[in-house]
């Protein structure tokens, strides 16, 4: 195993120690954009060098380029970009309000919170995607903060908490898949370990929901007018997704249906229509921004070695098994925070998280379970993650803001620590019949499912 080197680190830890100075010096994370800070650490990735080997800034600045380019991270672009322009076009037609209205006029005033929390799970588990949850329920999430006056950060908190529940738990997420295939167990298997782990987290969300206080006479005294052929292109955002088509042209369809009931409706005309997309784009353009200048960060920092350290020094010393159990958390968690992407943090660490579960006799469906539950809980909590930048885009907040609200990602990581330390539940593994192994092809295959979230 390579031993890596400690400096590839350092452009991501002057990055997170310049963001949390600034914000708790200043009392405010936003005096720190995240495109300036990611820019910084950029710029000190690109004078680095490893020691054994120096290249020039122009082919450095060529890696730099390679990782931002990346087929999979520009589809994440694209996604950020429909998303702004789907909910500019759903909230011009009147979509996001009738949506909300109902939502409101079904939900008993002391359960909205809870149901829509639900909700997410639900759709979340059933689509098998986070990103698509967040962008087909945010708006809705948005609209209602401002019908009852609440926190809008708290409602993209439990918007992304549950988005997150179904990345973790569902049978088509690309990170069930990736953990079961390096693991070599059933998905079934692995759901039954993984569901009694979190379902304390979710129980006590639910219950942390139903106290949070909201305006309830906003809701009480209000009469919410809806529109069910407004509700339309929600529904066929979420019926496409279901029966599995490419979330791009779901979201291309879900932009066009909005189109055409807008034209008919008289929300606007052809020319008021590609104004609105093209606001709605350019909301996000920030978010898609970082995202790229984020590949480019991670490409530098593998070849400067930064992830080949990590996966060294949280493995070298293992003796327990509920410290081997903490060292598979902390590697997956960590290449997470390092690369914002939950799926190839567990294929990178998934390998090596096998032959430590062989070692100490660990339940490779447990196995499985932690390096996909803690990959996703703390991808829910990264500022500078896909489902916080595109909520906090839509909502035009900072990701950072909404960070302290989603307390389900929180409770994740308590239920698994906890889970480590009590050693339970104990479960039997479901092996496949036939083994596998994630080959490169599959890598890629995945990979591009976890770019299309």
């Amino acid at each position: 195993m390579k031993k890596g080197n400690f400096m590839g680190m350092l452009p991501l830890l002057i990055f997170l120690a310049l963001y949390m100075f600034t914000g708790l010096s200043t009392g405010s994370f936003e005096n720190m954009p995240l495109m300036i800070g990611i820019t910084i650490a950029c710029a000190i990735a690109l004078i680095m060098n490893k020691k054994d080997e120096k290249i020039s800034f122009d082919e450095k600045v060529a890696i730099f380029c390679k990782g931002a380019g990346d087929s999979t991270l520009i589809l994440m672009v694209i996604i950020f970009l429909l998303a702004g322009a789907f909910y500019g076009v759903a909230n011009e037609m009147h979509a996001v309000d009738s949506v909300s209205n109902l939502g409101l006029s079904i939900l008993p005033s002391n359960m909205i919170l809870p149901g829509i929390f639900l909700i997410a799970c639900l759709l979340s588990f059933a689509m098998g995607t986070s990103m698509g949850t967040v962008a087909a329920l945010a708006p809705i999430a948005i609209d209602i903060a401002e019908k009852t006056n609440s926190n809008v950060a708290l409602l993209c908190g439990i918007v992304v908490g549950g988005a997150m529940f179904g990345d973790n738990l569902s049978f088509i997420s690309d990170t069930t898949i990736a953990a079961t295939r390096t693991q070599e167990v059933s998905m079934k298997s692995k759901f039954k370990a993984n569901i009694l782990i979190v379902l304390p987290a979710v129980l006590i969300n639910l219950i942390l929901l139903s106290l949070q206080k909201i305006d309830t006479s906003a809701i009480t005294e209000g009469t919410y007018q809806y529109d069910l052929v407004n509700i339309l292109p929600y529904i066929l955002v979420i019926v496409l997704s279901l029966v599995g088509m490419n979330v791009i042209n779901v979201m291309t369809l879900g932009v066009l249906s909005g189109l055409a009931i807008g034209l008919l409706h008289g929300d606007f005309g052809l020319t008021g229509f590609m104004k609105t997309v093209h606001e709605g784009m350019m909301s996000m353009q920030d978010m898609a921004l970082i995202a790229v200048l984020v590949g480019g960060l991670v490409a530098l920092m593998k070849h400067l070695g930064g992830i080949d350290w990590l996966l060294y020094n949280l493995t070298k010393g293992v003796k327990t098994r509920r410290g081997a159990e903490f060292s598979i958390a902390a590697l997956v968690s960590l290449i997470d925070i390092a690369t914002t992407n939950n799926t190839i943090s567990i294929i990178a660490a998934g390998p090596l998280a096998k032959d430590i579960a062989d070692r100490f006799d660990i339940s490779r469906s447990r196995t499985a379970s932690i390096l996909d539950l803690f990959a996703s809980a703390f991808n829910g909590l990264l500022p500078y993650a896909g489902q916080l930048l595109v909520v906090g885009g839509l909502a035009g907040v900072s990701p950072v803001s909404i960070m302290p609200y989603n307390w389900y990602s929180m409770l994740m990581i308590v239920a698994g620590s906890l889970s480590i330390i009590l050693q339970v539940p104990k479960v039997k593994d479901v092996v496949d019949g036939k083994k596998t192994s994630v080959s490169e092809v599959e890598v890629d295959q995945i990979s591009e499912m976890d770019s299309m979230e």
